[in-house]
């Protein structure tokens, strides 16, 4: 009888799914932590939701971060390095209204949603922006990864 318990045990083991992560070959997951106070001039357009703001820091992921307040004080935080580029002269992305833009390319992702929006149809597989932690608390916003 105990056996056949090992047996069930170890078969159910085994037929469990792992859940699994596809991580973007292009872009390091770095580990940093970065402060930014609402009351600053520089800062001061993430109090209106939609008007994203570009982090050129260097301690902040691998080239920056974009910042947009999506209403109801919710912060979304992407690396500013195009996810279906090897970082390079051209990599950085730039801020056309509520979107990036890839400058290597013309690829263009939501802040909003973090998606990619012109899709090549061409079988490859492509990524949508690196997001990292935000956490709002009273007149700061601490983004992290």
């Amino acid at each position: 009888m105990k056996r056949i318990s090992y047996l069930l045990l170890v078969i159910f083991m085994i037929s469990c799914s792992k859940e699994v992560t596809n991580r973007n070959p292009y872009l390091q997951e770095l580990g940093f932590r970065f402060d930014i106070n609402l009351s600053l001039p520089l800062y001061s357009p993430l109090t209106n939701p939609g008007s994203p703001v570009y982090i050129s820091n260097q301690t902040v992921g691998t080239r920056g971060a974009f910042v947009m307040n999506t209403g109801f004080d919710q912060f979304r935080v992407f690396e500013a390095s195009c996810p279906n580029h090897a970082p390079n002269d051209c990599s950085t992305m730039i801020l056309e209204g509520q979107n990036a833009i890839c400058a290597c390319d013309d690829y263009e992702y939501s802040l909003f949603t973090g998606q990619f929006l012109n899709r090549p149809d061409d079988g490859k597989r492509y990524y949508d922006l690196l997001e990292y932690r935000a956490t709002a608390n009273g007149n700061v916003v601490v983004i992290s990864n």
